[in-house]
């Protein structure tokens, strides 16, 4: 390869284009490529690497578990989960009309790898997303902070295209959560869309966060635009002969309720 070509792409920090120049270079002179056609080549290797880039960053940013995407979802333990219902979701269509979701069903069905690998395609649409547990929510803006931190704290969860709230209802949680849930409802709502798990039907949630006030008041706002996806069926977990304290909860398996409240 020309060293100039080389030293031109580092200086204008073209590193996808440099990646592959040689390639294309042997390429455009193997089949006498036209001019024009060797240069969309290059620039789209660029455009490739840039976007895979942002995918990646926003992807650690995200804050997912783990690295979940639908194609390795087993549709098959659960027939029935909508697969089209959740593609349709991975689209981001109720992110543009700034609706919300809730899934709820007892544990081991897949939610969290379900609402993870949601987040994950949408990342790859574009939309901005952060995932985090209820307890981690809670727990960051519980924290001891500085006016300024408390607002980077605050923004991180209230600036994202979509933010998913897992694990609601898998054990009681701490003074106050209520009101921080609530806080970050109401300013949400109708502006940004949020995505949240529960292993618990919604009529216990008061209970769970200490809070009946602020329960019915999130669910007031959460539930006006949302659609509730109810899932139901055996852990995949037991069905494949292993077993979780989750699975053992007699409360985490209790019948659910997802009746929408106005």
């Amino acid at each position: 390869m020309n060293q100039n070509l080389a030293t031109y792409a580092r200086q204008l920090r073209l590193s996808g284009l440099l990646s592959s120049l040689e390639l294309r270079l042997e390429e455009a002179r193997t089949h006498q490529l036209p001019h024009e056609q060797f240069l969309e080549l290059i620039f789209q290797d660029e455009l490739n690497v840039r976007r895979q880039r942002v995918i990646d960053k926003r992807t650690r940013a995200a804050g997912f578990r783990d690295q979940k995407t639908l194609e390795d979802f087993d549709w098959t333990f659960n027939p029935t989960i909508k697969r089209q219902q959740i593609y349709d979701l991975a689209s981001g269509q109720f992110i543009r009309q700034r609706r919300d979701v809730l899934m709820i069903g007892p544990p081991g069905l897949g939610k969290s790898h379900l609402v993870q690998a949601i987040g994950y395609h949408l990342i790859k649409a574009g939309f901005l997303v952060v995932y985090c547990s209820i307890f981690d929510l809670v727990r960051d803006l519980q924290a001891e902070q500085s006016p300024a931190e408390l607002h980077r704290t605050l923004a991180r969860f209230l600036k994202p295209d979509l933010l998913q709230i897992d694990d609601m209802g898998l054990k009681t949680l701490p003074p106050k959560a209520g009101e921080i849930l609530l806080e970050i409802i109401l300013r949400r709502y109708e502006t940004r869309s949020t995505f949240m798990t529960s292993n618990r039907p919604i009529e216990e949630w008061g209970k769970l966060l200490n809070d009946v006030p602020a329960a019915t008041a999130i669910l007031d706002r959460f539930l006006h635009h949302a659609e509730i996806i109810q899932m139901k069926g055996r852990s995949y977990r037991l069905r494949h002969g292993g077993r979780t304290a989750q699975d053992d909860d007699p409360e985490a398996n209790s019948g659910l309720s997802a009746d929408k409240k106005r």
